[in-house]
């Protein structure tokens, strides 16, 4: 089920990535994709942590402490650009913003926290599967603002997607896994669309 919703719900489609993936995205788009990234996702609080406590006993869980220690460099490259690219851009309707990343924030906890065996592991899976498609505009970012990029440690794609595919998990913690994957991959987009709205606020400026 989670291999479907990969291609159904994942952000590598989005427009947003064509956008700032282009040579010509403005250097603000790009800031505020950091500033929008880090606001969400570097803080101390970690998915592959939670999801470790609560690991699925018929699943292979070492790829979790890979996934985790390989996050924390991130959580680092995800800091540093951050300092690189700049101050956030003036931004129209930025106090709504703001609340929709505290929301943003509070979903993953609750699905990072979740005690139905399988969301948190669905949700970490679908973390690294969009990062792979974040990775784009943050290596981006590195690059306007010449800084090194920082190769990812994170599962492969394809090895990724091999575990969410395993057998041994019964059905109800494969509906929960795909239920935390599902939440993840929806939560993205909508970081997406509103990263992409405020590029889009800005331009009308």
């Amino acid at each position: 089920m989670i291999a479907a919703l990969v291609i159904e719900d994942g952000i590598a489609g989005h427009s947003l990535l064509r956008r700032l993936a282009t040579p010509g995205a403005a250097g603000r788009d790009l800031a505020d994709a950091v500033h929008a990234l880090c606001s969400v996702h570097g803080r101390l609080t970690d998915v592959f942590e939670e999801a470790a406590q609560r690991s699925v006993a018929a699943l292979d869980n070492r790829w979790i402490a890979v996934a985790n220690a390989a996050f924390q460099d991130e959580r680092a490259y995800l800091a540093h650009l951050t300092a690189a690219v700049g101050p956030l851009p003036s931004t129209p309707g930025q106090a709504e913003s703001d609340a929709a990343f505290a929301a943003l924030r509070h979903t993953f906890d609750m699905l990072a926290r979740s005690d139905r065996a399988g969301c948190s592991t669905g949700a970490a899976l679908a973390l690294v599967i969009d990062w792979h498609a974040f990775r784009t505009i943050l290596d981006a970012a590195a690059h306007r603002a010449g800084s090194p990029v920082t190769p990812s440690q994170l599962p492969a794609l394809a090895e990724t997607e091999s575990i969410a595919v395993a057998h041994g998990a019964n059905a109800a913690v494969r509906r929960a896994m795909a239920f935390g994957a599902q939440q993840t991959f929806a939560q993205h987009r909508g970081l997406c669309d509103l990263i992409e709205a405020r590029a889009n606020a800005r331009d009308r400026l």
